[in-house]
Order: C-alpha cells, then sequence, then structure tokens
C-alpha cells in the first residue's frame, strides 16, 4: 500500500487511467469484432462498419492503448478481409 501523499495520488490517477484505457480497448476490440462479423456474412455494408472500426482503432493508438504498427496491422488486415469478401 502506498505511504506518502503522492504515492496515494498515483495510485488514484493510474487507476482512473487503466479505466479510460480498458474502456478504449474494449470499444475497440468490439468494433472490429462488429466488422469482422460483417465481413463474414454481408461484405458490401461492411465497409460503413470499416471506418468506425478505423476510427476507434486510431484513437486507441493515439492514446497510448496500443501501439502505432499495432494499428496499422489491424487496420490493414480488416481492409484485406474485407477486400477478398468483396471479390467473392
Amino acid at each position: 500500500m502506498p505511504i506518502t501523499s503522492s504515492a496515494k495520488k498515483a495510485v488514484r490517477n493510474s487507476l482512473r487511467k487503466r479505466a479510460f484505457n480498458a474502456r478504449r480497448r474494449e470499444a475497440m476490440k468490439s468494433s472490429v469484432k462488429e466488422t469482422r462479423k460483417l465481413i463474414l456474412g454481408n461484405a458490401p455494408s461492411a465497409s460503413d462498419k470499416l471506418k468506425e472500426a478505423y476510427k476507434a482503432i486510431d484513437k486507441a493508438a493515439k492514446r497510448g492503448v496500443i501501439k502505432k504498427n499495432t494499428a496499422a496491422r489491424k487496420k490493414s488486415r480488416l481492409a484485406k478481409a474485407l477486400g477478398k469478401a468483396l471479390k467473392k
């Protein structure tokens, strides 16, 4: 347990940041999951959902929840999956 007042404040801040990051990570994951589901089911309507997924991924990367290359990889794989589904 923290003893000094500054350590107590640091714990409060880290818990607060953890909550924000968890919320942003969950939003990103759910958006990506929904997009993948649409790509498998109804590919033409997935392009609108892809924009939302991009937005969630970019926000997560901007805030440091995920790294920049991880965000790029996720976006690339989603776009590739959509392109493959639209060709069929």
